[in-house]
């Protein structure tokens, strides 16, 4: 799902502008599959698949794919709507400098929910 996001955000002209200010390398793990998703100015470039050696990221969004499968179901159950909600449930976590993710929050939370269109969700 995540090899997706290219073709589901970049053909979104709202969320890539909501994105317009954010040019960021940022990884996301999917259990024990890291990918990491380069962004300029709200476009992704590039959803390359681990693992990595060395390769540099800002910030990093992790959790077991069977909650990031929760987030991705068409209408998701309470907890798992956004990361947010899968990180208080203590399914997520964040880490490195969280400072580009909370500051650019809403597109970065729309981004790993557009899965969702895949199997008729919002």
């Amino acid at each position: 799902m995540i090899e997706k996001l290219p073709e589901l955000v970049n053909g979104d002209e709202r969320l890539v502008w909501r994105g317009r200010f954010l040019t960021v390398d940022f990884l996301v793990e999917v259990g024990n599959v890291s990918y990491i998703v380069s962004i300029q100015s709200g476009r992704i470039l590039s959803v390359d698949r681990g693992p990595f050696c060395m390769r540099p990221w800002r910030f990093a969004v992790r959790a077991s794919a069977e909650a990031w499968e929760k987030l991705w179901e068409p209408i998701p159950r309470p907890g798992y709507t956004d990361i947010l909600g899968m990180m208080r449930r203590g399914e997520a976590r964040m880490e490195g400098d969280l400072q580009p993710l909370v500051a650019n929050l809403r597109y970065v939370k729309e981004v790993l929910v557009t899965p969702r269109r895949l199997k008729g969700g919002y």
